[in-house]
């Protein structure tokens, strides 16, 4: 299994324009190969931003990887636009290989 996160900084003052974004937004993602699931993640407030986190699980790193490289990938991006500004900076990705999962009936 693969976990994809972008952790996004956004300006306090566009938070509700940011969750809209992403709540009105047309997901891609139910027909990749290899998709688990995918959540939006509201973090701590900061002095000068929400921390905001993307989550999305795969089936292994090949499929993520091909998804990053689709049509429905770009689709899916090419509509994450505001016509103001919402971000402290560009969001940051971390990638991880699960090792180890623990679940409710394990």
């Amino acid at each position: 299994m693969f976990i994809a996160m972008n952790r996004f900084r956004v300006l306090l003052d566009a938070t509700e324009d940011f969750e809209a974004l992403w709540l009105n937004r047309e997901s891609q993602l139910k027909q990749s190969p290899g998709f688990v699931e995918f959540h939006m993640l509201r973090g701590p407030k900061r002095d000068d931003h929400q921390l905001y986190s993307s989550h999305t699980t795969w089936a292994d790193y090949a499929s993520f990887e091909a998804w990053t490289k689709s049509d429905a990938f770009r689709k899916a991006h090419g509509g994450a636009r505001s016509s103001k500004p919402l971000y402290l900076g560009p969001p940051d990705f971390e990638g991880f290989e699960v090792i180890q999962t623990i679940g409710r009936d394990d």
